[in-house]
């Protein structure tokens, strides 16, 4: 055990040493009641929600429920205004009839689900190694100053929460933030600033036609000359469809039966 520690300790840096230190926000891997979220705490599905329970349910076998665990807790999250609430997730086992820790421990696994509250605008924002040489780390001080928070804080007036996190796959529009569902991409300073107050007026800018918006003007992942390749749909290669119809085939010329 000594020697286990010493070993450690020649690991870690000094005290009082200098460097930048990355701190990813996490959540806790266990439950802490608090005044609005307690097992007494109520919770239901609306009416309405009901119906896309009765749909998710409907695709899975009466015996395996469970299956639908994640699509029922995503819909509670939803209708909870982006957080879920030990009493959400105690309803969807009773709904897939399995005991509250099967769906605490798939709750608790996904960071997807936020089992504190969050603000209306969640901002989580890619520290990853391709956005943070790209300047994730200014759009993080940027973020921070503008607000008031800190990562892993909420503003006062509930409206955002900032959250740093790993790779959220749009390398090639490094820096980025997931604001909700949305991503906003090819992030500056003066652009993130610009997206917050967008959203402080409660008109966040809409998303591109590929589902996501560059901040820079630019279409998806398109280069500054725009689109120079692939104009228009590929042509399939030409495969003689008769050519298995007498049901033999020769080893010889097999590659351009295959149409390789």
């Amino acid at each position: 055990m000594l020697s286990a520690a010493r070993h450690l300790s020649r690991r870690l840096p000094a005290a009082g040493a200098r460097g930048q230190i990355r701190s990813m926000g996490h959540a806790q891997s266990f439950h802490i009641n608090t005044p609005d979220n307690t097992p007494e705490t109520y919770f239901d599905f609306t009416d309405e929600n009901y119906q896309r329970v009765y749909k998710i349910l409907s695709k899975y076998p009466a015996n395996y429920k469970q299956s639908g665990i994640i699509p029922l807790l995503d819909l509670a999250q939803r209708q909870h205004g982006g957080w879920l609430p030990v009493a959400a997730m105690d309803k969807v086992a009773q709904i897939v009839e399995v005991d509250p820790a099967r769906v605490y421990e798939v709750a608790s696994f996904y960071t997807m689900f936020n089992r504190t509250k969050v603000g209306k605008y969640f901002i989580q924002l890619c520290g990853t190694t391709p956005c943070m040489i790209c300047g994730s780390e200014d759009i993080k001080k940027t973020i921070e100053k503008h607000l008031g928070i800190k990562n892993g804080e909420t503003t006062k007036d509930g409206m955002f929460t900032l959250l740093e996190v790993e790779c959220l796959g749009a390398c090639a529009n490094a820096p980025m933030i997931q604001l909700n569902d949305d991503y906003y991409e090819c992030l500056t300073p003066k652009t993130t600033v610009a997206l917050l107050e967008a959203c402080k007026a409660g008109n966040p800018p809409a998303m591109g036609k590929w589902g996501s918006l560059p901040m820079n003007g630019q279409v998806s992942c398109e280069g500054p000359l725009g689109k120079t390749s692939l104009f228009e749909a590929p042509s399939p290669p030409k495969i003689d469809v008769e050519r298995f119809k007498d049901g033999k085939v020769d080893p010889a010329s097999v590659k351009a039966h295959m149409a390789y």
